[in-house]
């Protein structure tokens, strides 16, 4: 997702903690229960969500909110007015997106009809694949209308931006992020049974999956997908909010990695041009869609991931085996079982695929598939549960995985990958995420203790860092068992945000998930960590 190696200021953190009295804090269930509203963003405290932390507002203190350019602008002022206090209205400049969003020189908040839910900290936006997770959370506590809110808003912004935005601001209008469209669609169809709703999400879902089965998402050579971001040169929100305490930004770091290191993942001089010691128009193209992604950065598709643009990646295509198999299923819901086939045979034929290119039965490991060399890049990532999460994997692949877990399990879960790359998407940090995706296809395939063990050791570090610090956090060291991280990434942003959506919401599936008796074991144990640590 993400920018910024500056750390928030206090101010900004203690805005997504729960307030507490000192020395206490509230039961954790209570707290996550209790931030959903903290982190909500909603036209009637819009003011809270168009100021964006990684850029400044104009001139006159106005931040600009953006509308589709064939939206009714005189109808959103007048809802907007009867909602805003005036003092908060006027915080507001509201415009027309222009024809070209290129042309725009002042960055902004786009607008959505319905309330949403940030990530916290600096990520004050609703954002591509933490949606999906929050969205779990709020169904686990009972927000059935706010999480269909967020779903008719991914619906809004297919309709009237494109496709499901890397998050609501102007300049992540040229890409998407990890989609869960179908899932977030039928997670709420599955609480109220509204046939109508359904039958009008389809037309956005089958458009939205458009973007990624044509080129340039599209690779004919495979028949998969890759990420790619439609936009050149840097990313407005890395020159404005990813600069160390000594003024470099991200991509400054980069070149002088690039100048001092010999780098064989790749042809550098493709994305570096050594003599001038420049990154090329390529190497943004790399960095953009790597922030598609998600995974942004790590060294999965080599040195911050700027490769990306020459893989079919198991994740992407895995949750394009579950949008083809779960539009199946909407459509079966809808009683127009003679348009299934297709959908189900694309999602047969992609599974079909993903197991032959992208399964190493030598090392019993998924991974990502270099179309233009017709290699596997040999990195071990958490994305090899993609396949299980999904269930196209067979018995025996999924066993092979599962041998594999003492690769990547420590004592405080599932490391994101194997190496330590001074990256935040690589060892020795763990992402809420991924720990779930992980736990959930270990116990679809029945592999229950190994899950429970690995939900045990990752809610125990979660619970222990929230007793010692009064919130919870983006991201964990998962082997030295903390969440004071900075130190540790040297790419990218380094400070550890607090809120946390998708943390919140994996906390209370997988807590859920366990026995009783791990419940009782949990609540105690983390207490006794805290207190020693």
């Amino acid at each position: 997702m993400r920018p910024s190696r500056r750390s928030p200021p206090v101010v900004l953190l203690l805005a997504f903690a729960i307030p507490v009295a000192a020395l206490s804090q509230p039961p954790i269930l209570d707290y996550i229960k209790q931030t959903w509203s903290v982190l909500t963003r909603s036209n009637k405290n819009l003011a809270k969500a168009v100021p964006d932390p990684k850029f400044k507002p104009e001139a006159d203190g106005r931040w600009p909110l953006y509308i589709p350019s064939n939206a009714d602008s005189k109808a959103i002022t007048r809802e907007l007015t009867a909602e805003m206090s005036p003092a908060d209205f006027r915080t507001i400049d509201i415009r027309p997106l222009p024809a070209n969003p290129d042309s725009l020189t002042q960055p902004g908040l786009l607008y959505l009809p319905l309330p949403y839910v940030v990530p916290g900290g600096r990520f004050n936006e609703m954002y591509g694949w933490d949606s999906y997770f929050i969205q779990v959370g709020l169904l686990h506590d009972g927000e059935l209308k706010l999480a269909k809110d967020m779903a008719d808003n991914f619906l809004y912004e297919v309709e009237n931006y494109g496709k499901v935005l890397n998050a609501n601001r102007t300049y992540y209008m040229t890409r998407s992020q990890p989609p869960f469209l179908t899932e977030m669609v039928l997670n709420v169809f599955e609480r109220t049974h509204d046939k109508g709703w359904l039958e009008n999400a389809l037309p956005e879902i089958e458009h939205y999956y458009q973007l990624w089965a044509t080129e340039p998402h599209l690779t004919p050579e495979t028949g998969l997908s890759r990420y790619w971001d439609f936009g050149d040169g840097p990313a407005p929100e890395v020159l404005s909010g990813e600069r160390n305490a000594e003024g470099l930004s991200h991509y400054d770091l980069v070149k002088q990695y690039f100048k001092t290191h010999q780098v064989t993942d790749y042809d550098l001089s493709e994305y570096y041009d050594r003599s001038t010691n420049q990154l090329t128009p390529l190497f943004f193209k790399g960095d953009r869609s790597m922030r598609e992604s998600g995974f942004d950065p790590s060294n999965r598709f080599g040195p911050f991931n700027i490769d990306i643009i020459h893989y079919d990646p198991v994740c992407l295509n895995s949750l394009l085996y579950l949008m083809e198999s779960q539009t199946a299923e909407i459509l079966h819901l809808l009683g127009r079982d003679g348009e299934t086939a297709i959908w189900r045979d694309r999602a047969d034929k992609r599974a079909g695929v993903i197991n032959r290119l992208m399964w190493d039965p030598k090392e019993g490991v998924y991974f990502d598939y270099d179309f233009a060399t017709r290699n596997l890049r040999h990195y071990p990532f958490l994305t090899t549960f993609y396949p299980l999460w999904a269930g196209f994997a067979s018995k025996e692949q999924a066993a092979a995985v599962v041998r594999n877990l003492p690769t990547f399990e420590r004592a405080g879960g599932l490391l994101t990958s194997t190496y330590v790359s001074g990256n935040q998407w690589d060892a020795p940090f763990g992402w809420a995420p991924l720990e779930m995706i992980a736990v959930d296809g270990l116990r679809r395939y029945g592999y229950a203790a190994d899950a429970e063990r690995i939900a045990m050791k990752w809610l125990t570090l979660v619970r222990r860092e929230y007793l010692r610090q009064g919130f919870i956090v983006e991201k964990y060291d998962v082997v030295h068992q903390g969440s004071n991280v900075e130190s540790e990434i040297h790419f990218g942003y380094s400070a550890n945000q607090a809120g946390f959506g998708w943390t919140n919401a994996a906390f209370t599936k997988m807590y859920d998930e366990l026995t009783p008796a791990d419940q009782k074991k949990l609540l105690s144990s983390a207490q006794a960590a805290s207190q020693a640590h």
